[in-house]
């Protein structure tokens, strides 16, 4: 079943899903690399990374949120979950994965150093946009912001679980 159904999510929103939180969890890898200046394991194994993944992350994000879109009408409706608040959660859980990267590259390119993705310089080093490199220093506390949105996310989809709704979580699994 590739298509989400009213009963569950099909396999492409559920790789959409579980992907992107892999990744994500990559990405919060970087908090580590405040600790010792980034000499362990996590700064010099995963954090080299963090760009690559990002600028991956804002295709992925847009591309799942245009799947999402297509599949609109025939996703799973779960009335306990289908109230302001969830749908609130879920825009920011979108809003702040699309903004995170957009402020990464205006940090970067802001302060001159360019964007090089995937071995591809997209952005050339050059001399720095004071305004990007101020858009840029959101890049940090919004990725605190968006953590704790996640961790609302998780913990709202184990309360329904536990509160009888036993079809919510599994629709996703």
């Amino acid at each position: 079943m590739i298509n989400d159904q009213q009963h569950q999510y099909g396999a492409v929103s559920r790789f959409f899903h579980w992907f992107t939180a892999i990744l994500v969890l990559w990405q919060f890898a970087k908090f580590f690399d405040r600790i010792n200046d980034g000499e362990h394991w996590v700064g010099e194994t995963l954090v080299p990374y963090h760009i690559n993944i990002g600028a991956f992350l804002l295709v992925l994000v847009i591309a799942r949120m245009i799947w999402a879109f297509t599949q609109l009408n025939q996703r799973p409706v779960n009335p306990q979950a289908a109230n302001l608040w969830s749908k609130l959660g879920h825009i920011s859980l979108y809003g702040l994965l699309t903004v995170m990267p957009l402020l990464g590259i205006c940090k970067m390119v802001g302060n001159g150093y360019g964007l090089k993705v995937f071995g591809c310089q997209l952005v050339e080093r050059g001399a720095e946009i004071a305004w990007m490199a101020q858009l840029g220093e959101l890049h940090s506390p919004v990725a605190w912001l968006l953590l704790l949105a996640i961790v609302g996310h998780i913990v709202m989809a184990v309360k329904h679980h536990l509160c009888g709704d036993k079809q919510l979580l599994r629709s996703m699994v």
